[in-house]
């Protein structure tokens, strides 16, 4: 099985080759008092076809290539980003727009992440 998804990886590779690559995405990052923002444009890629999704604690932004392959039209994945989300982010509190042409990712930052605090009196 694992053959199979490495030949899978190989022949985008390849198609992305053949049909004159993919567009590189322009990311940054901005920290603020309340968290991180990251923005995200992909020159020739509109950005309602950008999809932000969270699963096992990792944040990912991809879009979909469309890819003929027997005669049936694949949707592949690209990956624009994908990286684990870190401790001191609240996963529950990150929301996605859109402003002009851009992908907004705010990722608040989790106020429990600084620990647990308490001075005990002792009996």
């Amino acid at each position: 099985m694992i053959s199979n998804f490495q030949d899978l990886l190989t022949s985008v590779d390849v198609l992305n080759t053949l049909h004159g690559g993919v567009s590189e995405p322009i990311i940054s990052h901005r920290e603020q008092a309340s968290g991180r923002v990251m923005r995200v444009r992909v020159p020739g890629i509109d950005r309602e076809s950008l999809h932000v999704e969270i699963h096992n604690n990792e944040l990912s932004i991809f879009y979909f290539i469309p890819i003929e392959s027997l005669g049936k039209l694949i949707q592949m994945p690209q990956i624009v980003y994908k990286q684990a989300i870190p401790y001191f982010i609240e996963v529950s509190g990150i929301k996605a727009s859109y402003l002009h042409h851009e992908l907004i990712v705010n990722l608040p930052f989790n106020k429990l992440s600084e620990g647990y605090n308490q001075r005990l009196k002792t009996e």
